[in-house]
């Protein structure tokens, strides 16, 4: 398969660009500055995306190369593929679902064990030598708490791609006045699923007890507000950022293509 020529638009872990080098004619958008320069002169050879959930292909990037064939996603997450697009096209396209559940469940736990009990906060007390001062103030106990999820499912998941604005802001100042001064609120699904100003203005004003986030609406900007606050723990969406898990997801991202090269049933397809 090294005369396919395939596209990837986002940086990836190491093994999955290795594999895609070594299978495949490679190019990496980051690499050609002049993007619509390179899209010229390379657009009509490139038959396969590979992206990620920081990115995919957007309808420009679709009309660009006119012989795209099939959109493969390292991520569950589709949001930066126009999906309407590929529909009208005929453009596969592939994520890599089912294969990260425990690592993002094993993170939310983590998430909430360092917000509640200020894990990150003591960890900077310690470092900072005020230790020797006085013991650090109480937290708050996790366990006999009531925890309320917001999830999708494989018929949440259908139902979201044919409502997607109905899920924006869906925790909104509504939602977050509920959890209160007492409440947390932890964000390990998508960034746009939460009014990030309203959860600003809820924490700078004690509406709310505080929030642990791995994504956010705008990926990788970060609010500046959000970044000096104690009662905040930010991480960079890395709730599938284990070795284990991103060899997987790069393994379906490799057995969605050579299945559609080959003619073969799409192991993990979209559309």
């Amino acid at each position: 398969m090294g005369s396919i020529t395939v596209l990837l638009v986002t940086q990836v872990a190491s093994y999955l660009e290795q594999q895609l080098n070594k299978r495949y004619n490679l190019f990496r958008l980051w690499d050609h500055p002049q993007k619509s320069h390179f899209l010229t002169q390379h657009g009509a050879s490139i038959r396969a995306v590979v992206g990620r959930s920081t990115g995919g292909a957007d309808s420009e990037l679709i009309d660009a190369l006119p012989n795209l064939e099939i959109i493969s996603s390292s991520s569950v997450g589709v949001d930066k593929i126009d999906l309407v697009k590929c529909k009208e096209k005929g453009i596969r396209v592939t994520n890599t679902p089912d294969v990260l559940t425990d690592e993002v469940a094993d993170l939310t736990i983590g998430l909430i064990l360092a917000l509640l009990r200020r894990i990150c906060e003591c960890d900077r007390y310690v470092r900072s030598g005020n230790w020797k001062r006085g013991g650090y103030e109480l937290a708050t106990k996790f366990s006999g708490k009531t925890v309320g999820i917001i999830g999708l499912g494989r018929i949440g998941t259908a139902i979201a791609k044919r409502a997607e604005e109905q899920t924006h802001h869906i925790i909104n100042r509504e939602v977050i006045s509920a959890l209160g001064p007492k409440g947390f609120l932890i964000n390990i699904g998508r960034g746009k699923h939460v009014d990030e100003p309203e959860l600003i203005s809820a924490l700078l004003e004690g509406r709310l007890g505080g929030a642990g986030l791995d994504v956010y609406e705008n990926e990788p900007h970060v609010p500046q507000e959000l970044l000096g606050l104690q009662n905040v723990v930010l991480l960079p969406h890395v709730g599938s950022a284990t070795v284990e898990t991103r060899t997987v997801m790069a393994d379906l991202v490799l057995g969605n293509l050579e299945a559609h090269f080959l003619g073969k049933p799409l192991l993990t397809p979209l559309i």
